[in-house]
């Protein structure tokens, strides 16, 4: 996908970005291929396959949420900065936290800051389940792409979310994984609002966007150690 290309598609769904967005975008784009080189922030190294796989995919969340209405936003294991930096830069005005346990990628990410010149923006090199114990329910928007299996995610993420906010895990094929956390998303205070399956332009690539509701007070033993998580999914007594 060539940046022109990028941009026609983001009209699309919705999306017309002004100059200093569409170059802050680049400037991405650009930093991170630079950075790339001398450490390991994604897979992903072609320009185009970065405007596609990773800029424009981050950008479907405008299809289940409107980010008029969102206050604070939190990226759970954000790596190299998807989608979280790429909703700052289209949304500044939105009170953002990036989480990514990685020091390497934390460190590209604070230059991402200072070089673009992001405001309201917290990074953060901490586990989900520790960064909890004091921003507990305080979320609009919660996301995470591509981290975990579903039935992981909604424990690590959920509580994260405040009532009546909104937890969209980024995922490619999710019937198996999402059949197996509709138990935790209950026990949790979650409800499926909606599911939406796109495909990528160009290479049409299967996306789905899960959007989850938080109805209900996730109670406070929630989220579990990370290994406890790993090995006893959650299930009603």
């Amino acid at each position: 996908m060539k940046i022109d290309e990028l941009f026609s598609e983001l009209q699309k769904i919705g999306l017309d970005l002004d100059d200093k967005k569409k170059k802050k975008l680049e400037d991405f784009c650009d930093f991170l291929i630079q950075e790339n080189i001398k450490t390991n922030l994604t897979a992903i190294k072609n320009k185009e396959d970065i405007y596609l796989k990773h800029i424009y995919d981050s950008l479907t969340l405008v299809k289940v949420t409107d980010f008029k209405t969102i206050e604070k936003f939190l990226d759970v294991g954000t790596g190299a900065g998807f989608p979280g930096i790429i909703i700052k830069i289209c949304f500044p005005n939105i009170e953002t936290t990036l989480i990514e346990a990685n020091n390497k990628k934390c460190e590209f990410l604070k230059k991402v800051v200072n070089k673009l010149e992001l405001k309201k923006i917290n990074i953060v090199q901490e586990r989900a389940e520790d960064y909890i114990t004091l921003n507990r329910e305080i979320f609009d928007l919660v996301t995470a792409r591509a981290v975990a299996n579903m039935k992981i995610l909604i424990e690590l993420c959920l509580p994260f979310v405040k009532i009546d906010g909104n937890f969209v895990a980024m995922k490619s094929h999710v019937e198996e994984e999402l059949e197996e956390a509709k138990e935790a998303i209950k026990i949790l205070g979650g409800n499926i609002k909606e599911i939406i399956t796109l495909n990528l332009p160009i290479e049409k690539s299967l996306r789905t966007l899960v959007n989850i509701e938080k109805t209900t007070k996730t109670p406070l033993e929630f989220p579990r150690r990370y290994d406890i998580i790993l090995k006893y999914s959650l299930k009603k007594k």
